[in-house]
C-alpha cells in the first residue's frame, strides 16, 4: 500500500459559505484559513495546494473582542522615511471590514508560495449578498 499525495489532478474544490455576523474575527479567519488549506480534508498534503474556495459573508458584522478596537492597529510602510501609516481597527472595521477580514486570514496562512494561491480562493463580502450562487456553495457551521 502506498501514501497518498494529492496534487493537481486528484484535488477536487468545493465551494463554503462563512457566515461572520457577531462571531470572533480571528475564529472566522481560522476557519476560512482551514478550508483553504484543507487541512480539513482527509488527503491533506502539506507541500500541495489542495483547500478549497471559501465565502465570507457579513464582514461588516463581524466582532472584536476586549479593547482591540481601540488598541490595535493595522500598519503599512511605504518604504520611505517616514512613510508607516496606523489605521486603528475601529476606523478600519467601519470603512473596510473586508480588508481586515483579509489581513487576519493572510496572517493565519503559512509564509510561502501556497499562500498567494489559497488568497485567490477567499472571497469576501459585507453584506449577505454574493455572486458565487452558480457555484453552489455549502454553508459551513462554525464551533
Amino acid at each position: 500500500m502506498s501514501t497518498f499525495m494529492a496534487n493537481k489532478g486528484n484535488i477536487v474544490r468545493k465551494w463554503y459559505i462563512l457566515d461572520a455576523a457577531g462571531k470572533p474575527l480571528g475564529k472566522t479567519a481560522a476557519t476560512a484559513a482551514t478550508l483553504l488549506r484543507g487541512k480539513h480534508k482527509p488527503e491533506y498534503t502539506p507541500h500541495a495546494d489542495c483547500g478549497d474556495f471559501v465565502i465570507i459573508i457579513n464582514a461588516e458584522k463581524a466582532v472584536l473582542t476586549g479593547k482591540k478596537l481601540e488598541q490595535k492597529y493595522y500598519r503599512t510602510h511605504s518604504g520611505y522615511p517616514g512613510g508607516l501609516h496606523e489605521t486603528n481597527y475601529r476606523l478600519l472595521m467601519q470603512s473596510k471590514p473586508e480588508l481586515a477580514m483579509k489581513v487576519a486570514v493572510r496572517g493565519m496562512l503559512p509564509r510561502n508560495i501556497i499562500t498567494k494561491d489559497s488568497l485567490r480562493r477567499l472571497k469576501i463580502y459585507c453584506g449577505t449578498e454574493h455572486g458565487h450562487a452558480a457555484q453552489k456553495p455549502e454553508s459551513w457551521t462554525q464551533e
